[in-house]
């Protein structure tokens, strides 16, 4: 059935569409507020267990592997029954996973608590895994690509918003109140928002009472994906769709730019906190403060990076360039974050950080991109394939950080690891993703609308 679309302006559109991007924003800064409680409470955590700091690299190990091994399925779901009802049900799902870490402890045996508390975290990651998809999905139907940098910026700033706006008030309840009470407030704030997204959500703007024929217009001739649908598609269909984008040289360039990129997310969003306590002297309450600097700086940065991007192709210079620039910049300034093995002095250290984090904000384009080529019949599938390969690297990243720690005593190798991450992610970008461009494959069905700055393709 039809909705009826409000019609307060034939000339002027409505601008629900940011209302959607501001559902995604909260969706996306709960999704890295829950995984940045291991940076805070994960030191504590582990003690209660009985375990040391190679552990805690193994538990956040544990929500990252549940992590990969969900996005090939959450994205086939997102594809199969819509964005909303998958991404409000995880919200809500997830969240009571991350309530319920908190009890982990509650009971006196060690190996009661061992088992909870690491059953707990991988099925968080398990229902974690469709987010970032969805939030591709939502972009490309919801916005034009002219908008689609900032949006995409905009969202990719809820990162960081979460470690500025969390991780003071986490180090606050684990100073004050323990760690198990950070897993009950991000738990039970998640619960709330999952239920103000299920009526705020729509799969596309076609479906929504409060979109206006005019704001449909501007989204549909500008590329929106409008007329996505939910598919119904079989297994075979999947592989099919699969291998095509594993095959495809823009896809792969892409996905491996992300396993690299990766790592700088997993380094800032869980070992960073623990950098300043470990190697700078700090208290889990100051390090959680001081923490939140560098990520205002990621903030800015993924803001300006969207915008940049957008006035560049609105400026006539072609999708990959507006795309790739501030990769490129970005992932330039994240390598700066070495010298930091040089100084001596927290804040100058803190300075530095500042730079490498607004540079990873800057060139965290990767999502943009994926809503820019991914074929329009599995744009969910696509971005579960590209978060599958990107967080692969985040199985890894913890363990290697927590044994370069141990072997080492000190956090300067893991800054010398990540460092080249961030500089192999942008050649992933100038040397193997080539053109970017919207694929489309041999028998898929094709929208009759064209994209400025982005042609057809049809190469496999």
């Amino acid at each position: 059935m039809k909705i009826a679309h409000a019609e307060t302006s034939k000339n002027k559109p409505s601008h629900y569409r940011y209302v959607i991007l501001l559902m995604v924003f909260f969706s996306i800064a709960l999704n890295h507020g829950d995984r940045a409680t291991f940076s805070i409470a994960g030191t504590d955590m582990v003690k209660s267990a009985g375990l040391d700091i190679v552990a805690l690299g193994y538990l956040i190990s544990t929500f990252t592997w549940a992590y990969v091994l969900g996005q090939y399925p959450g994205g086939w779901l997102l594809d199969r029954f819509g964005s909303k009802k998958v991404l409000v049900t995880g919200v809500f799902t997830w969240s009571a996973f991350v309530f319920l870490v908190g009890f982990s402890s509650a009971f006196d045996n060690v190996w009661v608590t061992r088992i909870l508390m690491f059953g707990f975290i991988f099925m968080m990651g398990l229902i974690e895994a469709p987010t970032l998809p969805a939030n591709s999905r939502f972009l490309a139907a919801w916005f034009p690509a002219k908008e689609r940098g900032k949006a995409s910026g905009f969202t990719t700033a809820a990162q960081y918003f979460a470690l500025v706006v969390f991780l003071p008030t986490m180090g606050w309840f684990s100073y004050h109140y323990g760690w198990e009470s950070v897993f009950w407030f991000m738990g039970g704030l998640g619960i709330v928002v999952s239920l103000v997204m299920n009526k705020a959500l729509a799969d596309t703007p076609k479906v929504h009472p409060l979109v206006n024929s005019a704001e449909l217009e501007y989204i549909q001739s500008g590329g929106g994906l409008t007329n996505m649908k939910v598919t119904h598609k079989n297994d075979d269909s999947a592989k099919g769709y699969t291998r095509k984008l594993l095959t495809n040289r823009l896809a792969l360039g892409v996905y491996m730019g992300q396993f690299f990129f990766t790592v700088l997310s997993y380094f800032f969003l869980t070992w960073f906190p623990v950098y300043l306590v470990h190697d700078r002297g700090m208290t889990i309450l100051k390090a959680g403060f001081v923490a939140s600097l560098p990520a205002l700086c990621g903030c800015a940065g993924a803001l300006l990076g969207g915008v940049l991007s957008d006035y560049m192709l609105k400026s006539g210079f072609s999708l990959s360039a507006a795309r790739k620039t501030p990769i490129v910049i970005g992932m330039l300034l994240a390598v700066s974050m070495v010298i930091c093995n040089y100084v001596d002095s927290a804040w100058i250290v803190v300075a530095i950080m500042s730079l490498a984090f607004f540079g990873k904000g800057f060139g965290a384009m990767g999502w943009c991109v994926v809503s820019d080529f991914s074929p329009k019949e599995a744009v969910g599938l696509s971005g579960g394939l590209f978060n599958m390969i990107g967080n692969i690297s985040g199985i890894f990243t913890p363990i290697i950080i927590a044994y370069i720690i141990k072997d080492t005593g000190s956090f300067n190798g893991a800054l010398i690891f990540v460092g080249v991450c961030a500089f192999l992610n942008l050649c992933c970008y100038l040397f193997i993703a080539g053109k970017i461009q919207r694929l489309h494959f041999p028998g898929e069905h094709t929208d009759s609308t064209t994209i400025t700055g982005e042609p057809d393709a049809s190469r496999s």
